[in-house]
């Protein structure tokens, strides 16, 4: 089982990364936040991630970048055995309806944020993601137990032994 689960942040503006970095900060003591400056830059930390038979549980994206776009980005995790069970976000002001609906359709996306974002609102769908990422993947819930409410909680524990109701 990976030891940490990772949040990959891929922005090619840096004042905006920085702003979505700090936002994270509150995930950073349970998920380590990892950026990535490019879709090319972002291949390199997932290499790294897997390297390290850590998991990428989360993955923010912007569509519009240099060279490579996003929304194709996160079709290419989602086609890869590795990555296909990765929670994707995208988080973008210039997809269009057609990337958009491509990254619904082709990449699995998860979940659609517009810029510019409230950090509520960031923070409320990573915590959404996550936690769907963690119940997934059958992890440790206890270990997580601050992003859960009390009876989400319950619920998470008392899956996990189907007898016991």
């Amino acid at each position: 089982m990976p030891k940490r689960m990772y949040i990959l942040c891929v922005e090619d503006e840096p004042e905006v990364l920085d702003a979505i970095v700090k936002d994270l900060a509150e995930f950073e003591d349970l998920f380590p936040v990892e950026t990535a400056r490019s879709v090319s830059e972002a291949r390199t930390v997932v290499a790294r991630i897997q390297e390290a038979r850590d998991a990428l549980a989360l993955v923010l994206c912007d569509h519009i970048m240099p060279g490579e776009n996003g929304v194709e980005f996160l079709i290419e995790l989602y086609r890869d055995p590795y990555t296909a069970t990765t929670r994707k976000i995208l988080l973008t002001g210039q997809a269009g309806l057609d990337a958009t609906v491509r990254a619904v359709n082709f990449a699995n996306l998860d979940f659609y944020i517009g810029k510019p974002w409230s950090k509520d609102e960031l923070c409320a769908g990573v915590k959404h993601q996550m936690k769907a990422y963690i119940l997934a993947h059958g992890r440790e819930v206890e270990r997580f137990a601050s992003l859960f409410g009390e009876r989400e909680l319950a619920e998470a524990m008392m899956s996990k032994f189907p007898g016991a109701r």
